[in-house]
């Protein structure tokens, strides 16, 4: 294992410091905590804030997406952990603007216990009401659509909610489109090779030379099975067929691409899924409106990607089409 670090201790810290040095215009760190980040730009019809968060080590998430028209705030955890509830609380504290605050995080046991647990300190001790939306596109976690994790969708629901929060709605209306989109949104990844933890220089998770793991979460949480490895068609064709029989998209339906490597994957094979995506797609005659292709919510060194697909309406395509300006997303 090879990383370009100082003490393993420290990462969290030295990574936010730089992020800051490089994104001035962007970003500031509370005074209130630490690990609570604050962004600089703000639409001024916006009267909901978006408050973002998890663990560390999915860089350019959730920090790079803190900007105009997506979140105001992001909570930052150690590695692969969730963010405390007081960082939770100092910055829905920061960025409340007397409107409400709504939460975005993904369904994991320490993120579910966190952020409710700062929602209900910010209620009592604040009084400032917040609301939550909870990430669970990925269909290779279970069967039962309430009990699976958030991976690379998310980042399709902050974009919806940071566009319905700079329309001017109130937080249900921004709350239910934001719903609205996690609802339409399904994913699924796969595994490559593990990354390896600072601290403890261990693989978050064991392949052999020749293997690939199929639904392997954004942690190293175990798929629906090793297997030798593929060529990318027949890969995604195995990813598509696991999304496509949820029976979500049909015939004529618009749909947003997300096709996300998780750090190790190079650009070129990610174009390479994304042809074969939309093969598919074509195949069963549903619309590609807009495809994204990058490394959008990594895991440190993992070799993998996930696909994701989004399901639009109108009003989800005018939360697509709005602008924004983070550091590591930006659309005109």
């Amino acid at each position: 294992m090879k990383k370009m670090i100082n003490n393993p201790d420290h990462v969290i810290e030295e990574l936010m410091e730089g992020y800051i040095i490089a994104y001035p215009e962007y970003i500031r760190r509370t005074e209130l905590h630490q690990r609570a980040l604050i962004g600089k730009k703000r639409n001024p019809n916006r009267k909901v804030s978006i408050l973002i968060g998890g663990g560390s080590g999915h860089e350019p998430a959730f920090i790079g997406y803190v900007g105009a028209g997506m979140a105001d705030g992001v909570a930052v955890g150690n590695i692969f952990a969730s963010p405390s509830p007081i960082p939770i609380q100092a910055v829905t504290k920061e960025i409340h603007n007397g409107h409400g605050v709504l939460y975005i995080y993904g369904n994991y046991a320490g993120d579910l216990m966190n952020f409710e647990m700062a929602s209900e300190m910010t209620e009592i001790e604040d009084e400032i009401q917040t609301a939550a939306v909870i990430g669970n596109d990925d269909v290779a976690s279970s069967k039962d659509i309430d009990d699976r994790r958030g991976i690379a969708g998310e980042l399709l629901v902050y974009k919806t909610a940071g566009a319905a929060a700079d329309f001017g709605y109130d937080l249900e209306e921004v709350r239910r489109i934001a719903q609205q989109a996690n609802d339409n949104t399904r994913s699924m990844g796969i595994g490559l090779s593990p990354c390896y933890l600072p601290q403890t220089g261990k693989p978050s998770f064991d392949l052999e030379d020749n293997e690939m793991e199929i639904g392997l979460g954004h942690h190293g949480e175990p798929g629906i099975e090793k297997t030798t490895i593929r060529t990318a068609k027949e890969t995604v064709q195995v990813m598509m067929q696991n999304i496509l029989k949820e029976g979500l998209y049909k015939e004529n339906d618009d749909v947003v691409v997300l096709v996300n490597g998780l750090g190790a994957t190079s650009q070129m094979e990610l174009y390479i899924i994304n042809k074969e995506v939309d093969a598919i797609l074509k195949a069963r005659k549903i619309n590609t409106y807009k495809s994204y292709v990058g490394n959008f919510i990594t895991s440190m060194e993992m070799g993998g990607f996930s696909v994701t697909l989004m399901k639009l309406n109108e009003t989800l395509k005018s939360c697509i089409d709005h602008p924004v300006d983070c550091p590591n997303f930006k659309e005109v």
